[in-house]
């Protein structure tokens, strides 16, 4: 069952990017945009091997996620969570699928890298802040 406000899902599906921060090896945050997907249950994310974030994710796979709605950037998700399990994506599966949703076409060879570098990490949300806070909720005055 899914931890994200129903009023909230839309975000999910929409182009926005997501920009997920992982902690560095010298604890330092990383931030940096990506391209997601949402399954219902997790967030998916193509990264390449060869990434910073990568790294950081093999070492400490606690992120933080936000994601702004593209219409109106002052409605937005922080999402909290861990990373589940790393799948390897040799086929561009995942990359191909997130490419249609962002460029509406698949992925170049110049974007996706070699098939051995390329991955999927899937993250499961443990807290969800939704901004404004209770947007769906009507205040009584």
């Amino acid at each position: 069952m899914s931890i994200i406000p129903e009023h909230s899902l839309d975000l999910l599906q929409s182009a926005a990017l997501a920009y997920m921060a992982t902690i560095g090896p010298k604890g330092e945050p990383q931030v940096s945009a990506v391209w997601f997907t949402w399954d219902g249950t997790h967030l998916l994310f193509a990264l390449n091997k060869g990434r910073q974030k990568y790294r950081n994710l093999l070492r400490e796979p606690r992120v933080a996620i936000a994601i702004a709605d593209p219409a109106n950037p002052y409605r937005a998700l922080e999402i909290r969570g861990t990373v589940a399990r790393i799948d390897e994506d040799p086929n561009y599966r995942f990359i191909n699928a997130a490419s249609q949703k962002y460029l509406n076409r698949v992925a170049t060879s110049e974007e996706t890298g070699p098939a051995e570098e390329r991955v999927v990490i899937i993250v499961e949300p443990e807290r969800v802040i939704p901004f404004p806070p209770q947007a769906d909720k009507k205040v009584a005055i």
